[in-house]
């Protein structure tokens, strides 16, 4: 059950990573009503994912699992940075694209 929890973290990541691309998408086809939903669901979808990495840190402590965590806490927080820093990326292009947009 807790493995399911990474691979909960990993698919969440990754819809953090398409919606930004949706926004993309979208940019000159349809009306840009909702890119700011789009937007926050992205961040949302990426804190969600961190959150149940740090579940899954809980769970492992909690069962004094000590060599899974030295095992793969280099890797989680690596990846959870690697996360954060794309989804913020890519959520400030799509405010500046949509901003400079707007803005004509």
């Amino acid at each position: 059950m807790m493995g399911m929890l990474n691979l909960g973290s990993f698919v969440l990541g990754l819809i953090a990573w398409i919606l930004p691309i949706v926004n993309f998408m979208r940019y000159k086809k349809y009306e840009h009503k909702n890119w700011v939903a789009l937007s926050i669901m992205s961040i949302g979808f990426c804190t969600i994912s961190l959150c149940l990495q740090i579940f899954n840190i809980y769970h492992l402590v909690k069962i004094e699992d000590w060599s899974a965590l030295l095992d793969t806490t280099g890797a989680v927080v690596f990846a959870a940075a690697f996360l954060l820093i794309v989804t913020i990326i890519l959520n400030a292009i799509t405010l500046i694209v949509y901003r400079e947009r707007t803005a004509k």
